[in-house]
């Protein structure tokens, strides 16, 4: 069995090999904004590295009247916290560097949370970085609905997840909109 370092590691360099096969996949996401579960406000991401852009997306998103949040790290052992936030505004790095909006935004619980990720499979099982950021605070916020943004090809067939790992509602890629059984 393949450990969890050595399928990120695998992972990685696939979700990079896709990234460069098909530059425009993340602008097709929009064309599947219509399929996403309701609720507002949704928690997007600023894409680091071969991660799915969500810029396309995130104009759709809001198109449809939807508000707009992103994640802050405050304390890295801790669930993030959601800011409000929209196409455009400025951004500072947070406790872990990574794009976020700036304090003064107004703090807010998302119904639904749109989230990287490195692999996923068909049951909702989830590959992210290892740093625990999401699955901490998925636990903490168990109704809001969880849906993972990746390219189709980060599909595995299973994923062998520990407790701590939390399921995804379903995965939007490229290719359209999977509720997850």
């Amino acid at each position: 069995m393949i450990d969890k370092g050595q399928l990120r590691a695998t992972m990685r360099a696939r979700r990079k090999r896709l990234a460069g096969l098909d530059p425009m996949a993340a602008s097709r996401l929009a064309d599947h904004v219509e399929a996403l579960p309701p609720g507002d406000p949704v928690a997007v991401y600023r894409a680091i590295g071969s991660e799915i852009d969500m810029d396309a997306l995130s104009v759709a998103l809001e198109r449809q009247g939807r508000t707009l949040c992103l994640p802050v790290v405050i304390q890295t052992d801790e669930a993030m916290i959601f800011r409000r936030w929209a196409s455009g505004e400025p951004l500072e790095p947070d406790a872990i560097g990574v794009p976020a909006p700036l304090p003064l935004a107004e703090v807010v619980s998302p119904a639904l949370i749109l989230t990287p990720l490195l692999a996923f499979d068909a049951v909702g099982g989830r590959l992210g970085q290892g740093g625990g950021y999401y699955d901490r605070t998925f636990a903490a916020l168990p109704a809001t609905l969880r849906v993972g943004v990746a390219y189709t090809g980060q599909q595995v067939e299973t994923l062998s997840l520990e407790i701590h790992d939390v399921r995804l509602h379903g995965v939007l890629t490229e290719a359209g909109y999977m509720a997850v059984p």
